[in-house]
């Protein structure tokens, strides 16, 4: 049987009580797997993995990180020990190296909550190798550009490039009383924008959102959480028809939305 070829994805992960919470979100992550084909292997780029240089793990079994502090118990009882591949990091970092990276390969890391988190949600049995991939805060959007652009071979292995980050995040102005609080002007007005450049493709505009997106600044004081969307951006292949497939709001300014990259000769996704 031919594997079908992935379709690059870019989830919000949340606040770590996300696989906890009965919210839209969590709700749409329960649902996705379902709604793709089953992939042979997932790299996961998660914004709580910051290097120097592009860093992939490659160990048996994933160790479950909770990096993390101050949450109920049932959460530092969850793991997702899903296999790791040896194979498939070697063959990340060769294609990273092919593009001039300079990657490097890590092997003792586990996964993070930004990577663990959704995947337990969507992929709940653990049964799938995982490997995962770090960020480079300091080399902002053109690099991962540059980074998803050298996995794009992946998608025909069958191997899902899932950035796993935040459409907006700024912890500081989270509304305390909880997931539902209403939420703000300057974190929707940051999202609406986004999302129409994302599935307008207009790269350059999307390059220098730092400057042109209202409420840019405050809703990513620090970029490392929007990156991973530029990894699952560059990974499309040219043409993708990008699209939102969810958006909530949790906490008054923590955006969830999520997309899919899907080739132009594919069906899209219905959005949630």
């Amino acid at each position: 049987m031919t594997q079908a070829r992935t379709t690059p994805l870019f989830v919000s992960h949340g606040a770590p009580l996300l696989p906890l919470q009965d919210t839209p979100a969590r709700h749409f992550l329960e649902g996705l797997g379902a709604q793709m084909p089953r992939p042979k292997a997932i790299l996961v780029v998660s914004a709580h993995w910051e290097t120097e240089r592009p860093t992939v793990n490659a160990v048996a079994v994933n160790e479950t990180i909770h990096d993390f502090y101050g949450f109920p118990a049932a959460l530092y009882a969850m793991r997702y020990p899903a296999p790791g591949s040896a194979a498939l990091a070697e063959r990340v970092a060769g294609l990273l190296t092919d593009a001039g990276l300079d990657p490097e390969i890590d092997r003792a890391r586990g996964l993070d909550h930004g990577a663990w988190v959704p995947l337990i949600l969507v992929y709940p049995d653990a049964d799938i190798p995982v490997i995962q991939l770090s960020v480079q805060t300091r080399l902002g959007t053109e690099h991962h550009l540059k980074v998803g652009r050298a996995l794009r071979p992946l998608l025909d292995e069958g191997v899902l490039i899932l950035g796993s980050g935040a459409f907006t995040h700024n912890l500081r102005e989270l509304d305390r009383r909880g997931p539902d609080a209403p939420e703000t002007e300057w974190s929707s007005s940051f999202a609406d924008w986004m999302s129409r450049a994302i599935e307008e493709n207009r790269i350059d505009d999307l390059i220098a959102y730092r400057d042109r997106a209202p409420n840019a600044a405050r809703n990513h004081p620090t970029e490392e959480h929007l990156l991973p969307l530029y990894v699952a951006l560059g990974a499309a292949e040219p043409g993708a028809r990008p699209h939102r497939l969810h958006a909530s709001a949790e906490y008054g300014s923590l955006r969830m939305d999520a997309f899919g990259f899907t080739p132009a000769s594919a069906p899209s996704e219905k959005a949630a």
